[in-house]
């Protein structure tokens, strides 16, 4: 008997959010079939790639991003450079430096340096909080007022902090939210319900389910991501239906096997060849999981990722 394949499309749809403004506008989300699944029905807007800056700069110490960066000495040039790196769909800044459990920069120094990094790149903007909750608090509704017009997503706002946040962002300034829950699909509901009854709406929102690296508990985070655009999709769950975006560089650069020397662990091979697959790894198995965006770091992550994107599309 012949194979018929019968088409799994739903009449429910992922809520389609933009950031960003002009011809470099990026849309996200608006799919009506699980992830890669364009032989079923269209996918509207493939799954995005962005880029992240950190505001402590970037990291030299990796002969692949030292070398892409090469004359790029401020944060704001290192954001405009990223703007050239194939692949790459947007642009995330990285307020890390504004931790008041590290560097703990003053908020209008923070402020200074995203109007600086907005007037130079020539992509969509994401702007990655302190990921402290009170710090958060602050910093996110004056960067809002100061990036008026500029259409960017501001990550993250929690449970702890989302009325500022939504507040000011969206309904004072008109920007887009990052609903960031702790891999746990109930969590990640509640909060978008209690951003929804602020009255904002949908499609300026992104949610931000968390994200942990590939062996390193990772199933947990794709069964919730699998979870959630399940429920979106074949249950109608409209407290679901928010696009999923997900940073991970930060993290995949931050396990054992991305830190330690090539000296004490010859066999792991170059240290740098072993970041770039924790990214890629990770970012493909979040991709083919739902999300419809992920932050990477390395040159070749992003081209890697964004090449394997457009294979499927």
């Amino acid at each position: 008997m012949p194979f018929k394949a019968v088409p799994q499309k739903f009449s429910a749809s992922i809520k389609e959010v933009e950031i960003g403004v002009g011809d470099k506008t990026l849309k996200l989300g608006g799919e009506q079939v699980f992830p890669f699944y364009s032989f079923d029905g269209e996918i509207k807007n493939p799954p995005a790639v962005g880029v992240e800056i950190a505001d402590t700069g970037v990291d030299r110490n990796i002969p692949g991003i030292a070398a892409f960066y090469a004359g790029a000495d401020t944060v704001a040039d290192a954001a405009a450079k990223a703007c050239t790196m194939p692949g790459a769909s947007f642009i995330c800044l990285n307020l890390i430096g504004a931790d008041p459990n590290g560097e703990n920069r003053p908020i209008a120094d923070s402020v200074a340096l995203c109007k600086d990094v907005a007037g130079k790149v020539t992509l969509p903007l994401v702007i990655q909080g302190s990921g402290n909750i009170e710090k958060d608090k602050e910093l996110f509704p004056k960067i809002a007022e100061a990036l008026q017009g500029k259409n960017v997503l501001l990550l993250s706002a929690k449970e702890e902090n989302y009325k500022q946040i939504a507040v000011a962002a969206v309904q004072a300034y008109g920007q887009k939210i990052g609903a960031e829950s702790s891999v746990d699909i109930n969590l990640a509901k509640q909060l978008n319900v209690l951003v929804s009854q602020m009255g904002i709406n949908a499609t300026s929102v992104v949610m931000n389910l968390g994200c942990a690296v590939a062996g390193y508990g990772f199933e947990y985070v794709a069964s919730t991501i699998e979870r959630v655009k399940g429920a979106a999709l074949a249950q109608n769950d409209t407290m679901l239906q928010m696009p999923i975006i997900t940073p991970l560089g930060a993290d995949a650069w931050s396990v054992k096997e991305t830190v330690v020397s090539e000296e004490d662990f010859p066999e792991w091979g170059p240290l740098e060849q072993r970041g770039i697959n924790m990214e890629v790894s990770t970012a493909i198995a979040v991709l083919v999981a739902g999300s419809n965006a992920v932050v990477l770091r390395h040159p070749e992550s992003v081209a890697t990722v964004s090449g394997f994107i457009a294979a499927l599309m």
